[in-house]
């Protein structure tokens, strides 16, 4: 089965513009970078579920 990749709506689709992009494959979730994707994170629903939360409340904002 072929993955299916997806990324935010918020990612541009110019040339030179890259995207995290992320799929499920069985119970785990799989992330890659558009412009190195042959490099893929496995981690599962829960451990994103958490970290989300935490860039929701702005845990993480530092680091943009």
């Amino acid at each position: 089965m072929e993955i299916q990749w997806r990324k935010s709506s918020k990612s541009s689709n110019a040339e030179d513009s890259n995207c995290l992009e992320l799929a499920r494959q069985g119970d785990e979730i799989l992330m890659r970078e558009s412009d190195n994707p042959n490099v893929v994170i496995r981690t599962t629903r829960a451990k994103l579920r958490a970290f989300l939360g935490g860039a929701k409340e702005g845990e993480f904002d530092d680091l943009a």
